[in-house]
């Protein structure tokens, strides 16, 4: 995560970066974690909201933070900063309000901004609000390195991406033969734009990857399917001039 630029003071009047959290399950949980075991000093978690109202608790429990119901009651708390770890839909949902607020936004969901208006709208919102949007690499190592060669020549970029068949589960990729393939079976071809369409939680670093290249509709995904594979395995390449 990106940290803005905090003014401080000495000793026990420094001012801290109030934090609120959308999305309380697995990786808001990590955030939780990373602020509770003194690798965010520089932040204070004032709220956290969640789809389910038990994970809000169960969340605002363990940082010592106010269970909010909804993005207005977040905002209320007045936080500097508000990270969004829910879901594509759920960015969708709250960014324009987040930003008009006056509050700068983090964004792990990043297969959202494959739909270009909605890209264009938070950009030109976050202009006209004086806030920022920043955009977590997450799992994408040289991330600024994708984004320098980019903008040095005309490029193609694409990733390859192996995954477990059991994570495709629940997606209309998903076949119960894959479960006991013998071999490797390409289960995805086409575009970042479409993969998000087709995987809307599953391929963010594809999208995370166009935006740092050649764009969703021009960022070519291929997605492999991998009998006894954990995890996932990207590989990206991205070919210019440079």
């Amino acid at each position: 995560m990106t940290r803005p630029d905090v003014p401080v003071s000495s000793g026990k009047n420094m001012k801290k970066t109030k934090l609120g959290i959308v999305g309380c399950g697995f990786l808001g949980t990590i955030i939780v974690d990373a602020w509770r075991n003194g690798l965010l000093d520089d932040y204070d978690i004032v709220g956290c909201t969640s789809r389910s109202w038990e994970s809000a608790e169960s969340l605002a429990k363990q940082a010592g933070c106010t269970a909010c119901r909804d993005i207005d009651e977040l905002l209320a708390l007045a936080p500097d900063y508000v990270l969004e770890a829910a879901s594509p839909s759920a960015l969708q949902a709250i960014a324009e309000k987040v930003l008009r607020h006056g509050a700068s936004l983090v964004v792990l969901s990043i297969g959202a901004f494959a739909d270009a208006d909605f890209l264009a709208h938070v950009t030109k919102t976050a202009r006209e609000s004086g806030t920022r949007v920043h955009l977590a690499s997450g799992a994408i190592g040289g991330f600024d390195v994708l984004r320098t060669a980019s903008l040095m020549s005309s490029v193609k970029s694409s990733i390859t991406t192996q995954k477990g068949p059991a994570s495709l589960k629940g997606t209309p990729v998903f076949k119960e033969s894959l479960l006991t393939d013998d071999e490797a079976t390409t289960v995805f071809s086409g575009s970042a734009k479409e993969a998000i369409a087709l995987f809307p939680t599953k391929v963010n670093v594809s999208v995370a990857t166009a935006l740092a290249t050649t764009g969703a509709e021009n960022t070519r995904v291929t997605i492999h399917s991998v009998p006894g594979f954990k995890g996932d395995d990207h590989r990206i390449e991205v070919i210019g001039d440079e």
